[in-house]
């Protein structure tokens, strides 16, 4: 369960922001909203994180960090040429040379080998506690040249100090600990990139440790394109076709979602399958261009709310009230609150909204408020930690259109 947010210098973002989603374990749960940031902990995080703000206040740019971090983790390997793709820095001239610097934390299995791995996925207890990843990269000129910081940290139990499973400086030097082995791995940190990070390039050649928090980093799924993107069509098309599975579960929620729609399949086309609706009352099946935006926007989302809720995991969807009924949204939240059926694994959804009435079905734990000042400095907080008391049964709407809360557009 991720449960902290650092980041500093990045895009829109240019002075450190640090978003603590830490529930105590006093504050009352009917619902099932949150999750223990690890097995047996007292603190807890919400499922879902619910970003708000204007137009341009740095929501999207909250997951795109979010997406950065992991996307180093799992695939910065697989750059051939220098920099970093998906990074820029804030665009003044003070942050021209200064680091960017990123952090998350989250909870898990502690001492992570294939060993205790394996005794874990075998069903006995082992020890839990907290992780700590961060990643520092230099600036010159405004450009990014290298990672100068990286490392992964434990709390065992969530007590006592950081203690250090590896730890990369700026001369590429990375210091191991007994679940991090450099034990015939020492090869690979001389050749280790600079645009590279420890756990994506050991990942490539094997390194057990490596390999797990890689395969970690891969539950974390993203839409951060809008869903009118140019190619969101044919990718959700292309993947239907070849997950049979998933294309069943989503005929049984069409029918909840979009009236009239009583099943869906595929039809061969001179062009390749087509996707074709079935709707109550019409003699034809209508094919997916004529289908309605709304119908098609929860579609392309869908796959990555199943494969999440399935697997674990993290899954960040921005602008998620861009083409679906307000009525239909606070339903899709639901089923992160389901354990019994739905989430059975306490997957985390984050998502960035502009749909006001969607915080009448949201606690404050849920509520993240994003602003940009009038020099283009974005600011992002919980309603945690809003200097005015928001109280449990406080109409989050109103307050918010009443600019209680911050996070909306000044008009004039």
């Amino acid at each position: 369960m991720l449960y902290k947010l650092e980041v500093d210098n990045f895009f829109s973002i240019r002075d450190l922001q640090i978003l603590d989603l830490t529930i105590d374990k006093k504050v009352p749960d009917v619902d099932g909203r949150y999750a223990p940031v690890f097995e047996g902990a007292d603190i807890r995080a919400p499922k879902v994180v619910a970003l708000y703000g204007a137009n341009g206040s740095g929501k999207t740019t909250v997951l795109h960090a979010l997406e950065f971090i992991v996307n180093m983790i799992r695939n910065s390997v697989q750059q051939t040429g220098p920099g970093f793709p998906g990074c820029e820095r804030f665009n003044d001239v003070e942050s021209m040379d200064r680091p960017m610097k990123l952090a998350i934390e989250f909870g898990g299995i502690m001492n992570l080998t294939q060993e205790v791995l394996q005794r874990a996925q075998a069903g006995e207890a082992v020890e839990q506690g907290l992780y700590r990843y961060e990643l520092d990269i230099e600036f010159k000129e405004g450009l990014a040249q290298r990672i100068t910081h990286e490392a992964l940290r434990q709390r065992p139990k969530g007590e006592g100090k950081w203690q250090r499973v590896y730890k990369r400086n700026a001369e590429g030097e990375v210091k191991d600990s007994k679940s991090f082995s450099l034990s015939r791995y020492q090869h690979l940190v001389k050749t280790l990139a600079g645009n590279h990070t420890v756990l994506s390039s050991f990942a490539k050649f094997q390194h057990p440790s490596a390999m797990i928090f890689v395969e970690i980093a891969r539950k974390c799924i993203f839409s951060v394109e809008p869903v009118a993107h140019a190619n969101a069509d044919n990718q959700v098309i292309d993947y239907l076709k070849t997950q049979p599975d998933m294309l069943s579960n989503l005929r049984s929620e069409l029918s909840r979602i979009d009236i009239g729609v009583e099943g869906l399949r595929f039809q061969d086309s001179l062009n390749g399958p087509v996707l074709m609706f079935k709707h109550s009352g019409l003699a034809a099946e209508m094919p997916w261009l004529l289908e309605s935006h709304g119908t098609r926007a929860f579609i392309k989302i869908f796959p990555f709310l199943i494969t999440a809720l399935a697997n674990g995991g993290v899954v960040a969807i921005d602008e998620i009230d861009a083409a679906i009924h307000a009525r239909i949204l606070p339903d899709l939240l639901r089923w992160f609150y389901d354990n019994e059926v739905r989430n059975k694994f306490d997957s985390q959804l984050w998502l960035t909204c502009h749909s006001a009435s969607l915080l009448d079905d949201l606690n404050r734990e849920e509520i993240v408020i994003c602003e940009k000042d009038r020099e283009g400095r974005s600011r992002f907080y919980s309603l945690m930690d809003v200097q005015m008391k928001v109280r449990r049964d406080d109409n989050h709407y109103k307050k918010y259109l009443g600019g209680a809360y911050g996070g909306v557009p000044l008009i004039g």
